[in-house]
């Protein structure tokens, strides 16, 4: 028996990596001539990097850049295993968790530190990259990002402004003479699940801009300064950001990439199936198990797990969900793509208890569900 074992991870107690180890050993136990193969996955947002540098035999790289408030951090990016392709998690360098509460400041925190991995990529020789852009401390429209890739955002005197989503009232001019030419050359799969626009009710500071730290007195102004931004890149480029899907992601980052890189917008999960090469290790599987921290009705708009059952399905190999919770209203549409679903918290523990022992629980509910596998097969 051949059993994928390709979880997401459990925000707050597991990595990827760590869940997989555990359903596998879990599978293991009840029985060890069964093969097990470990894809642990990610949605394009937190573990992406992780997830594919360990599923391709790929490598990390260390650099010091600047957080999302200018502060000199040393973060990675990864290199897939086929030695060409660089994986940079927009978060790593401009995330949210990088910032404590009383950290938070959407008016001066910017993308520069993601602008300085892709450039350390670029002058080391890559011309493919993937990008996660989620999780994101900012609203600057992605002008961090080119900034620090030779592009100039001036004011009426002609003088760069501040970083950050503020000073984006004062842009008169854009100057992209400096943009880094290299851009033009290389190509990049950008993993986003927003569709967003850039600007409005829907965009970027509306609906993400809170989570970030704007206060409801800001929300008008820092959209009406997003809005000036697209007006600039229109004027310069001719695209029209203020409407495009996928240009509010990443508080308008997802804009400065459709704006002024080649790219490809694809769902994190599918960017990741793709690189790990997921669907020819489908070959000969009997089974998939796949979890995450929390399942409910969000699961099924686009992340890991419904990914993995819509790829599964082609195949016609049943998927077992395992979380640490499943929202009980939401079993019904969940059972309709998974043949089993199993909670760590399956209400004999608490979740406290669950998150706090995420792995002896995880590893003690795979044993549990793979006895009720091999009973059903007869085995």
């Amino acid at each position: 028996m051949k059993i994928i074992v390709s979880p997401d991870s459990f925000k707050g107690s597991l990595s990827a990596i760590e869940a997989a180890q555990e359903i596998a050993a879990g599978i293991k136990e009840i029985d060890p001539t069964i093969e097990t193969v470990l894809l642990p996955v990610a949605d394009g947002g937190e573990g992406t990097l992780e997830s594919l540098v360990i599923a391709t035999n790929g490598q990390t790289i260390y650099v010091d850049v600047q957080d999302p408030i200018g502060r000199t951090i040393r973060v990675e990016y990864g290199v897939l295993g086929d030695g060409e392709t660089c994986v940079i998690e927009m978060a790593k360098a401009s995330g949210l968790t990088l910032l404590k509460e009383n950290e938070k400041n959407p008016l001066i925190a910017s993308t520069f530190g993601t602008g300085e991995l892709i450039r350390h990529a670029l002058d080391s020789g890559y011309r493919k990259f993937v990008v996660g852009i989620g999780g994101s401390a900012t609203n600057d429209g992605g002008t961090g990002m080119l900034q620090a890739l030779g592009m100039k955002f001036q004011n009426e005197d002609g003088l760069e402004i501040e970083k950050g989503a503020e000073s984006l009232k004062d842009l008169v001019e854009i100057d992209a003479t400096g943009f880094d030419k290299r851009i033009r050359d290389s190509h990049f799969v950008i993993a986003c699940d927003v569709d967003n626009p850039f600007v409005g009710p829907e965009g970027a500071t509306a609906i993400f801009g809170p989570q970030k730290g704007v206060t409801a007195d800001w929300v008008e102004k820092l959209d009406k300064n997003l809005f000036n931004l697209a007006n600039k890149v229109e004027s310069l480029t001719g695209i029209s950001l203020h409407n495009q899907p996928g240009a509010g992601a990443a508080g308008g980052l997802g804009g400065a990439f459709l704006a002024f890189f080649p790219i490809e917008l694809k769902p994190g999960i599918e960017v990741v199936m793709e690189a790990i090469n997921f669907h020819q290790q489908l070959i000969e599987a009997d089974f998939i198990f796949t979890g995450e921290g929390k399942s409910d009705l969000q699961t099924l708009s686009g992340k890991a797990p419904i990914g993995i059952a819509n790829a599964a399905k082609k195949h016609g190999i049943p998927v077992i969900l395992i979380s640490g919770n499943i929202e009980l209203e939401s079993i019904s549409q969940l059972s309709t793509y998974f043949y089993q679903l199993a909670s760590v918290s399956n209400g004999v523990i608490t979740k406290e208890e669950s998150i706090r022992n995420a792995a002896h629980y995880l590893r003690e509910r795979t044993k549990e569900t793979m006895q009720s596998l091999l009973k059903l097969k007869g085995v």
